[in-house]
């Protein structure tokens, strides 16, 4: 693959979470792959995961904005600083359990990287700064 088709796996991946599009994010991925994320218990390797994963973001914060604050990218790889805005207006899973909306507003940030194969993700880590997130809902003392 060539940088230029990785950037755009990339770009519409970001365009679907910008845009709260599920659908759209669990189109990115290959048939066989895996999502791993600090803030999940086990990897997810299934398009109904990862619609579900997506939306439960998408839920917790209706309003959502996201946008990357840098990016590396190789002929199958990309890596990227994000940075999310939003306001927790609806319930947000956290563990396991629904947490109800605290009506807060938040600046997220997070890192993730993807390695891409044929023109699809086929590994995804994600490290969102859950403690971050975390103070800014009010759930853990500030620093």
């Amino acid at each position: 693959m060539s940088r230029e088709e990785v950037e755009r796996i990339d770009d519409q991946g970001m365009a679907a979470w910008d845009t709260h599009d599920a659908q759209g994010f669990a189109a990115i991925f290959a048939d066989d792959f895996v999502v791993n994320d600090v803030a999940t218990p086990q990897p997810i390797r299934e398009k109904d995961g990862v619609r579900a994963y997506a939306q439960a973001w998408f839920t917790a914060f209706p309003d959502m904005s996201v946008k990357q604050t840098n990016r590396v990218v190789s002929d199958d790889a990309v890596a990227a600083e994000v940075e999310f805005t939003g306001t927790n207006s609806g319930p947000m899973m956290m563990a396991g359990k629904e947490i109800p909306p605290t009506g807060k507003s938040v600046i997220g940030r997070g890192t993730y990287f993807a390695r891409v194969r044929d023109g699809k993700v086929v590994e995804f880590n994600s490290y969102p700064d859950i403690a971050g997130m975390m103070m800014q809902l009010g759930f853990m003392p500030q620093m």
